[in-house]
């Protein structure tokens, strides 16, 4: 059956008109053309709804095994380096999850920063690019997501703007940032949160407790293959 999203109304006007008087077999053909049209636009509506799903799907698995919080500087290996499982920061949890669909956010924005590091917060003290650290601070992931990614800049709060799988980030108060997952699931009408505050990865109804500041949504990818490696070994 034609895809429900397709609109017959985006065809050519010339096809739109085609003569009432047809063969049997010529309105077929004609029924058919129109079908694959829409199968071909309803898989690309599907992929784009995979990849959000695949990446709340890698988030979600870490909850309950991410039980800790740790922002100490690490020695990373690279590229897809990353500290123990059972600790993280809040990056981390996107990090992990966007490993999964074949994105190194470790490789990714240390790449950039080498060929662009002024376009980057000036932060810390930094005359160059740091691949341990920089890609586990939310004001650098966000200028990622902003440069490569799909900024979404209007509606911060309305719910429904939001789709499983982009990415939120808050502005706490007191100077500290936060990054977290959207979730398929919902509390009302709000989507839930993916996020490692402090108490581990957490599944939570705090989209709205903290003032949104950036929402991202990653373009559409295909499935890793099978049997590439997903995730970086930890200690």
């Amino acid at each position: 059956m034609p895809s429900p999203h397709f609109n017959f109304c985006h065809l050519p006007f010339a096809i739109c008109l085609l003569p009432f008087r047809r063969s049997h077999s010529a309105i077929q053909s004609f029924i058919a053309l129109l079908t694959a049209l829409a199968l071909v636009t309803g898989g690309h509506a599907q992929e784009a709804a995979t990849t959000g799903k695949r990446i709340v799907t890698a988030a979600r698995q870490q909850v309950g095994v991410t039980k800790g919080y740790d922002p100490a500087y690490t020695a990373l290996a690279y590229p897809a380096g990353d500290v123990p499982l059972r600790t993280g920061v809040c990056c981390d949890v996107v990090v992990r999850a966007l490993r999964q669909i074949g994105i190194d956010l470790q490789k990714e924005v240390h790449e950039d920063m080498q060929k662009n590091f002024s376009a980057y917060p000036q932060k810390w003290g930094l005359k160059g690019p740091d691949k341990n650290i920089d890609h586990r601070r939310v004001p650098n992931l966000m200028r990622y997501f902003e440069r490569h990614q799909i900024a979404m800049h209007e509606k911060f709060k309305q719910a429904e703007t939001y789709r499983p799988g982009d990415i939120v980030t808050w502005d706490l108060g007191g100077g500290l940032v936060h990054i977290g997952i959207v979730s398929d699931r919902m509390t009302g009408s709000t989507p839930l949160i993916i996020h490692n505050i402090g108490g581990g990865a957490q599944e939570e109804d705090i989209l709205f407790q903290y003032q949104v500041i950036g929402h991202y949504r990653v373009k559409e990818r295909p499935e890793v293959p099978s049997g590439e490696p997903h995730v970086a070994t930890s200690q």
